[in-house]
C-alpha cells in the first residue's frame, strides 16, 4: 500500500503526483495526524477555486479511523468526510513542496518553485478573505450574443469536471482528455510562454485577436490566454452574459477571480501567479479541433 499525493495547482497542465512508501509514508502520516477540530470562527475550505495553489489531495488505503481515504490539505488544515482538523504538523505543506520534500520527484515541479512558495504563503490569507461574498454588479457589462451560455452545473458534473481543463472550458469543447494547445495539430507548445502557447492554439484554429479590446466578436466567442511564467498556462472565456468565466484544471467552473470578484476583464482580474497576459483570441464554433 502507498499514499498518493496530488498537488492541486495547475489549470492547463496535469497536476503533479507522487507516491509515498516506507519511511517517507510513515513520516507523512505522522505529520497529518489530526489534532483538534476547527472551531466556528476559523476559516474552512473555500467554496470557490482559485488560480495557483489550491492544496494537496491525499489518497490512501491505510486502516485509519481518523483519516478518510481521500482528503485535502489546504492552508495548514485537513478537510474531508468528517474531517475539519488541524494536523500535528501545521507546516506540512511547506515540507511537501520543499525542494528536498516528496514533490521533488515530480518532473512537473521542476519549474515555478519560487512562485509556488509565494502562492502557498498567501493561501491562508485568501481563505479568510473568501468568507465575504462579493455581489455581482449586473449593470456593468453588455451581453455577447455569440458567447457560450454560463452553465457551470454541466461542466461541474462528475463525469466531466475532472477530465476537462481550462482549454476545454475556454473553447467550450469537451474531450475528457485535459486538452493541450497544439496537440491535435501536431504542434504542441514547447515552453510555458506566451510565444509558445499562443501559436500552438492558432494551430488548433483559434484566431489571434490583438485589437478586440475585450469587445464581443461578431462570430464565435472571445477567449483570453494568460501564463504563469515557467509554470503553467490558463484560459478564460467571455460568456453570453458578457461576464468572463474559467475552469482551473479539474476544479469546478467559476466566474470569480482570485480576489473573489466577478470578472469584467481578464486583463485586470486577480490572476494569482498567472502574471503574463498573452492576449485575446477568437474561437469559431465548429472550426477548431483540440485533444
Amino acid at each position: 500500500m502507498s499514499v498518493r499525493l496530488t498537488m492541486d495547482v495547475y489549470s492547463g497542465r496535469p497536476n503533479p503526483i507522487v507516491k509515498l512508501n516506507g519511511k517517507e509514508q510513515a513520516e507523512f502520516l505522522r505529520r497529518v495526524e489530526p489534532t483538534r477540530r476547527l472551531v466556528e470562527d476559523e476559516p474552512g475550505l473555500p467554496s470557490e477555486p482559485r488560480l495557483g495553489y489550491r492544496g494537496v489531495i491525499v489518497e490512501h488505503e491505510e486502516d485509519r479511523s481518523d483519516l478518510p481515504p481521500r482528503f485535502r490539505i489546504a492552508g495548514g488544515d485537513l478537510f474531508g468526510r468528517g474531517l475539519e482538523h488541524r494536523p500535528a504538523d501545521e507546516e506540512i505543506e511547506y515540507y511537501l513542496v520543499d525542494p528536498d520534500g516528496p514533490f521533488r520527484r515530480a518532473p512537473e515541479m521542476e519549474l515555478g518553485w519560487e512562485r509556488l512558495k509565494l502562492d502557498l504563503r498567501s493561501f491562508r490569507e485568501w481563505r479568510e478573505q473568501m468568507v465575504v461574498e462579493k455581489l455581482k454588479p449586473y449593470l456593468l457589462v453588455e451581453p455577447c450574443t455569440c458567447g457560450p451560455v454560463w452553465e457551470p452545473e454541466w461542466w461541474n458534473h462528475a463525469s466531466r469536471q475532472n477530465y476537462n481543463n481550462c482549454y476545454n472550458y475556454g473553447t467550450n469543447y469537451r474531450t475528457d482528455t485535459y486538452a493541450q494547445p497544439g496537440k491535435a495539430a501536431g504542434a504542441m507548445y514547447t515552453s510555458l510562454t506566451c510565444a509558445s502557447v499562443k501559436p500552438a492554439a492558432e494551430a488548433d484554429a483559434l484566431i489571434d485577436a490583438p485589437f478586440v479590446d475585450n469587445a464581443c466578436p461578431t462570430e464565435g466567442h472571445l477567449v483570453a490566454l494568460v501564463v504563469w511564467p515557467g509554470g503553467d498556462y490558463h484560459w478564460y472565456r467571455k460568456d453570453a452574459s458578457g461576464w468572463w468565466s474559467h475552469k482551473m484544471g479539474g476544479t469546478p467552473a467559476t466566474s470569480k477571480d482570485n480576489a473573489g470578484n466577478w470578472i469584467v476583464d481578464p486583463r485586470t482580474a486577480d490572476r494569482g501567479p498567472y502574471t503574463e497576459f498573452c492576449g485575446f483570441m477568437i474561437v469559431k464554433h465548429g472550426h477548431i479541433k483540440i485533444e
